[in-house]
């Protein structure tokens, strides 16, 4: 029996497999990208993405069977249950409503929907919380998902809260899926995954909370992440790019807290098991509740490095290290910094690119750095 559950988020999808008991829960999705690079997601009847081994086991399994047809029996039927997609997507707004547990009604918010999952259950839920939203980019085509804008542009929102001035407590981007959230303060400054990272640690640990005072972050989070933290007495741990690998290192460490610049946040101090763009909203507006601070004072304590991110299209995924010329732009970046900024170079998991990431302390630098390494990038592995 297959249940379908209409336009719902990537982690409302993984949260109904779970609570309804189900084998696996698939998402077709573009996820952040555009239309055309629609993919499939798939979680286990526990809620959580599979593991990478598994996932190549059934790749190995599905292209076999495309080398080698097996004949369909005639005795099989095809199941759709379609009634009921309003109510499982209401389950899921209801789960997350019993996950609040602070007043919100006095809150103003502005939400970029991306055109994507988000505008299926937004509305309902921000309702339900009594939350007052106004919304933007919420009226999917089936073409338009995360088309300039939703969290990949998180300037949208930021450039009209800046021009309404106090109409607005802060803003929220969801993408396209609804499995990351972006934000803006009430001045239109844009406040990434990092930024959420920092004042959720800091609410963890005032609760007392925080399990071994630290938390899990990738190897993109900015250093002064890593430095505010420190302030605090809290250990910040870096997992590679990827909610999952993010999720794994939290497991292994027992950490209750993890996530990623590019807003994938994972809270599993609840029962939640993936990133949720809807529930990452809902638990950075009750910090700002509780403390009765603005989102600009929550977030005031971290100071950014400059940090410039290029990427390259590339024509095949040949490891860096076997690359000499690559390899040479990446040590002699390595060397320039000399402990006082980072380089990662990495692949992109949906895309056929290679994304460079320099932070120093000098803007000039950097984005010297950047080019040098993006540059031998493209000479040698370009598209």
């Amino acid at each position: 029996m297959v249940h379908s559950a209409g336009v719902i988020t990537t982690p409302g999808v993984a949260y109904l497999a779970r609570s309804r008991g189900c084998a696996a829960g698939v998402v077709v999705s573009a996820s952040h990208n555009p239309w055309t690079d629609n993919g499939i997601k798939i979680f286990s009847g526990d809620g959580y993405k599979l593991p990478d081994s598994r996932e190549l086991a059934i790749e190995r399994e599905i292209f076999e069977l495309l080398q080698h047809p097996l004949d369909r029996p005639t005795h099989l039927k095809s199941v759709l249950s379609l009634p009921g997609e309003a109510g499982l997507r209401h389950t899921y707004v209801e789960w997350l409503v019993r996950n609040l547990n602070a007043d919100l009604s006095h809150l103003r918010i502005l939400v970029d929907c991306a055109n994507g999952a988000a505008t299926a259950q937004a509305p309902e839920l921000f309702r339900r919380c009594g939350i007052q939203a106004t919304f933007l980019n919420a009226a999917p085509n089936g073409r338009n998902i995360n088309d300039n804008c939703g969290a990949l542009h998180p300037e949208v929102v930021a450039k009209a809260l800046a021009a309404n001035a106090s109409k607005y407590d802060l803003g929220v981007t969801f993408d396209g899926d609804a499995d990351r959230a972006l934000f803006s303060d009430a001045e239109g400054r844009v406040v990434n995954g990092d930024a959420v990272l920092l004042l959720s640690a800091h609410d963890f640990l005032a609760r007392g909370v925080l399990t071994g005072s630290m938390i899990v972050a990738t190897t993109m989070s900015n250093m002064g992440l890593e430095i505010a933290l420190r302030k605090s007495g809290i250990r910040m741990v870096r997992a590679n790019v990827g909610d999952k690998y993010v999720l794994e290192e939290m497991q292994k460490t027992g950490a209750v807290l993890g996530g990623e610049q590019s807003g994938h946040i994972l809270f599993l101090d609840g029962d939640a098991t993936t990133g949720d763009g809807l529930l990452t909203a809902l638990r950075v507006m009750a910090v700002m509740a509780r403390r009765g601070k603005s989102l600009a004072d929550l977030v005031s304590d971290l100071k950014v490095f400059p940090q410039a991110i290029q990427n390259v299209s590339v024509r095949e995924k040949k490891p860096f290290s076997e690359v000499p010329e690559i390899q040479r732009a990446i040590e002699a970046a390595d060397r320039e910094l000399d402990g006082n900024g980072r380089v990662v170079v990495r692949y992109s998991g949906t895309e056929a690119l290679a994304r460079v990431m320099v932070e120093a302390e000098s803007e000039e630098k950097m984005r010297t750095l950047a080019h040098n390494i993006a540059a031998a990038i493209k000479r040698a592995l370009g598209a």
